[in-house]
């Protein structure tokens, strides 16, 4: 009888993978282990939940434990945490409610996902000082701000213990918020919606660093519109305050807070894997082949703990996001049911809401890297409008475009507006999956009615400028 394939991790890789065996290989066993209680759910959700715009967590699921064992036949474990890898034996070792035990496989797949970077700030014990990267982050936040955390279906994971304790505080009226990259732009306007004084801190000269200094600035600016103290150039040294943080530090500066939140980035979970002899890559995740094989040829690894093939480049990166986790998990369940399937590349295309303002990004925009590359970057800045001149309600979008001074590529663009870059920025991935030139971007045969777009659509414009810049 054949092992299972086991898959480590019951995120968005994980639950993918399993699901696409199962309905390719139904007569075939697979085990998943998760350590949390939590599956399939949409972390990228977690900013909005604090806001108040979703009401439960369990919104944020997108496939119940139960469906995953009772429609889709995965023996999914919660509570069940891989702990090591027998490469030789195909084995792992999980500590589960009931003991330890060894589970063999026949295939396995590490979608451990990522965790928040802790950096060693003084004060980071003190009540009041949070992340926010997994679903039990986000509950914890919530009552520290007074408000309620229904959770309709799952066990009681410590909030009620947590909430009694915050209720002794007064309610929070300023926040210091440390980082200025995804978490830390969407949980500014999180916590402005509940009337809180934000300061917002970053050691660069930008926030936003993979959106490009361009569109950084225009964020950055409409953050202060908004009331949000923006404190660029400033590295915080730690919080202040006895039980709970009454201040942030930072050089010179000392802001009165009760309330914050460190924003550091997040590292991909390999201690285990490592420890098993699975290879890393130069960025610290799992190395995998464009099957999302490891140097193992029965050990997958996928998400936001692994490596992909940038499409730009051609080079290994690490770019944790969602569709990337759910695709090659995906892949890597059709292979492990006997189609082999290429994970795909990637190209960091990534959308962000900043208040009023849409913010995107795909490819490579930093010329330096560029020229590490291969390239010789050219780019320009151009600033058109969303809609027809005549047309009410447009309003302007800045794009950055970078193309190749030698092939005419394109390289990559930022995009900052508010309204239409969101799906604006996809034209521009098609043409870097496409591999095409800034000439045939700005010959596309793009949309036109006046609501949405002048004649000349912002992607075409800026291809127009590029082009000539490159002639």
């Amino acid at each position: 009888m054949t092992d299972p394939v086991v898959v480590v991790g019951g995120d968005a890789a994980g639950m993918s993978a399993a699901s696409k065996f199962k309905r390719d290989a139904p007569g075939r066993e697979v085990v998943v282990f998760e350590k949390g209680e939590w599956v399939s759910y949409g972390a990228c959700g977690l900013p909005y939940y604090v806001k108040g715009e979703v009401e439960t967590l369990e919104d944020l699921v997108s496939v119940p434990a139960e469906a995953f064992r009772e429609e889709r036949d995965v023996d999914l474990r919660t509570g069940h945490e891989v702990t090591a890898i027998d490469r030789d034996a195909r084995t792992v070792t999980v500590e589960g409610p009931e003991g330890t035990f060894e589970q063999a496989y026949s295939d396995l797949l590490i979608a451990t996902g990522a965790h928040a970077l802790t950096p060693p700030l003084d004060g980071m014990d003190l009540d009041g000082v949070f992340t926010l990267h997994d679903m039990n982050d986000a509950p914890r936040i919530r009552q520290f701000l007074g408000m309620d955390t229904p959770t309709a279906s799952l066990p009681d994971l410590g909030y009620g213990e947590a909430a009694a304790a915050y209720a002794e505080l007064e309610a929070p009226d300023a926040v210091a918020i440390i980082g200025g990259g995804y978490i830390g732009i969407e949980m500014a306007e999180a916590f402005a919606e509940h009337d809180l004084q934000v300061h917002l801190f970053e050691m660069l000269p930008h926030t936003l660093q993979p959106f490009g200094p361009e569109a950084a600035a225009v964020v950055e600016e409409h953050l202060r519109e908004q009331g949000v103290e923006v404190h660029l150039d400033t590295a915080v040294d730690g919080f202040l305050g006895e039980d709970a943080v009454s201040a942030v530090a930072a050089g010179d500066l000392e802001v009165d807070v009760d309330l914050a939140l460190v924003g550091a980035g997040v590292a991909p979970n390999t201690d285990f894997a490592e420890a098993a002899g699975i290879e890393l890559g130069e960025t610290g995740a799992i190395a995998t082949d464009e099957y999302g094989r490891t140097n193992d040829e029965h050990v997958y690894a996928a998400g936001d703990c692994a490596e992909a093939t940038h499409v730009v480049t051609g080079d290994p990166d690490h770019v944790p996001l969602a569709l990337t986790a759910n695709r090659a998990g995906r892949a890597i369940g059709a292979t492990l049911a006997g189609d082999p399937t290429p994970v795909g590349e990637i190209a960091g295309t990534a959308v962000l809401k900043a208040f009023d303002l849409e913010v995107a990004r795909t490819g490579i925009i930093d010329e330096e890297r560029a020229r590490e590359a291969g390239f010789d970057p050219v780019s320009v800045t151009i600033d058109a409008e969303s809609r027809a001149h005549y047309y009410p309600g447009g309003q302007e979008i800045q794009i950055h475009l970078v193309g190749d001074r030698d092939s005419g590529r394109v390289l990559g663009a930022s995009m900052v507006g508010r309204e239409g870059v969101a799906k604006r920025i996809d034209t521009v991935a098609t043409a870097l999956h496409a591999e095409m030139t800034v000439d045939q971007l700005s010959y596309l045969d793009l949309a036109y009615a006046p609501p949405f777009s002048p004649v000349w659509d912002p992607v075409l414009t800026a291809g127009k400028v590029l082009a000539g810049k490159l002639d």
